[in-house]
């Protein structure tokens, strides 16, 4: 078999392709122009076809997918999928193609099994409903952002000139205010900035309902989104749908904790030699999304589980507020993987008084 890695960039893929005895048969540069890139891989194919196939392996980045999808359509065994490690101080593509060929070509028995590699994070590639779903999450909080910036500059212009107290309601989308900030007189810059983030405010209130509405129907194809939306106790919704996409299949998993681990909610270390209890920060790896949808969903769950609220207070008084919050996310995170692994809604799941899942409601 053939061992093929990957160093991709935008105008051109950086590869290293070595044979089964791991000597470099190929290290060159190729275009991204799709002539170029074809007849590399048909003649990758052609090379592949005595020697059983090839394997081919690629750091994640935003524009793999259709490098992926070349991989298939060449007739590649099996493509390994890694999260990038830290920049070396001696940095170029061709050193960088040619480490992912040594770590391919070493560890080809069992990454070709699936069996785990010390000191490689390997990501899972998603079907396409699931890559839509993450899609779609992401596009959704990044509308909500874009939707907080233009509210917080519409309020800026009002503390300017300190209008903010003759607000008429709270809330800046309730329809009062958007009628006040129409008709409120302001100098002649300022009201056409006023104008221009009304229209921003609106548009981005028409892209949230059109995302809602396709989150809520893709909710219902998904069993395991209906599931967590039992955590807030109603209909799911875009949480639910959120981390569905981040965990499914949930087997993936060995244990509860393991996917604590791979949301990075885990305390880091630094133990060696005398020192055996250097624990520091949580590590924050994996998916900083997931960790933000945890974050939103420990609000309802403190609010409806008087168990986990106890608890909850007793790590507050101790460590105080923001510790005591991410304390709650994990302990979230192992009731989620109880209740996908076995089927079984929020509170049944707290019921059941597993050891490591938190207190019982």
């Amino acid at each position: 078999m053939l061992y093929l890695s990957t160093d991709q960039h935008i105008k051109q893929l950086t590869v290293n392709l070595r044979d089964e005895e791991g000597q470099v048969l190929v290290r060159r540069q190729v275009s991204t122009v799709w002539d170029k890139v074809r007849a590399f891989f048909e003649d990758l194919r052609n090379r592949a076809k005595d020697c059983g196939g090839f394997m081919a392996i690629v750091e994640v980045c935003g524009f793999n997918d259709w490098l992926l999808a070349m991989f298939k359509e060449y007739g590649c065994k099996e493509v390994v999928l890694i999260q990038p490690r830290e920049s070396s101080r001696n940095k170029t593509d061709r050193r960088d193609a040619n480490r992912l060929g040594e770590i391919l070509w070493l560890n080809r028995d069992r990454l070709s099994k699936g069996v785990p590699v010390q000191g490689l994070r390997r990501i899972r590639i998603v079907d396409s409903v699931v890559a839509d779903n993450r899609r779609l999450t992401v596009l959704r909080i990044r509308s909500t952002r874009q939707q907080t910036r233009t509210v917080n500059r519409i309020k800026q212009i009002l503390r300017r000139h300190n209008l903010e107290q003759h607000q008429p309601c709270k809330g800046i989308h309730t329809k009062a205010t958007q009628k006040w900030l129409r008709e409120l007189s302001l100098c002649e810059q300022d009201r056409l900035s006023m104008n221009i983030l009304l229209k921003e405010l609106e548009l981005f209130g028409q892209h949230l309902d059109q995302l809602d509405e396709q989150i809520h129907q893709r909710i219902d194809k998904c069993p395991e989104a209906q599931l967590l939306g039992s955590i807030t106790g109603g209909k799911a919704g875009f949480s639910a749908l959120a981390l569905a996409s981040r965990i499914v299949p949930v087997n993936d998993f060995p244990t509860a904790r393991s996917l604590a681990n791979y949301f990075g909610l885990t305390p880091g270390c630094r133990n060696s030699g005398e020192a055996t209890q250097r624990l520091g920060s949580i590590t924050k790896e994996g998916s900083a999304i997931a960790r933000y949808v945890l974050g939103q969903l420990v609000l309802h769950v403190l609010k409806r589980d008087p168990g986990m609220r106890k608890w909850h207070r007793r790590i507050k008084k101790r460590r105080g507020s923001k510790i005591a919050r991410v304390a709650v996310m994990r302990r979230l995170t192992v009731i989620i993987w109880h209740m996908l692994k076995n089927n079984v809604p929020y509170r049944k799941c707290c019921q059941a008084g597993h050891p490591e899942d938190g207190p019982q409601t």
